[in-house]
């Protein structure tokens, strides 16, 4: 089962953070807005970052149909850059996942 932290649609033109996360520092609420927004911007799509059972974030693509705009090239290369680029962030939300959203001990973090 995966939980949504937050997403970006290129064809709606909206940004969407799971209210779960709402006690999230303001600057990572905007850090991760600009991310997907970005993301969007420059290949098209809709971007979430889910976590999965590993609890870690994964970031998810999907394209419409036929959608000429989008860059599927573009986007896995877009991926591994923000990967690369974010990847302290990403560990400070897979804490937090674990630690606020899940509840879980700092025991169980050294799983």
């Amino acid at each position: 089962m995966s939980v949504t932290l937050c997403g970006a649609s290129w064809y709606s033109q909206k940004y969407y953070l799971n209210p779960a996360f709402d006690k999230l520092p303001k600057a990572v609420k905007n850090e991760l807005q600009i991310l997907c927004v970005e993301y969007t911007e420059d290949v098209g799509g809709v971007l979430t970052i889910e976590f999965e059972d590993d609890r870690r974030p994964h970031f998810r693509v999907i394209s419409a149909e036929g959608d000429a705009r989008f860059d599927e090239i573009g986007s896995e290369l877009k991926i591994k850059q923000m990967q690369r680029d974010k990847a302290e962030l990403m560990e400070q939300l897979t804490m937090y996942y674990r630690l606020i959203v899940l509840g879980e001990s700092a025991a169980s973090r050294k799983e």
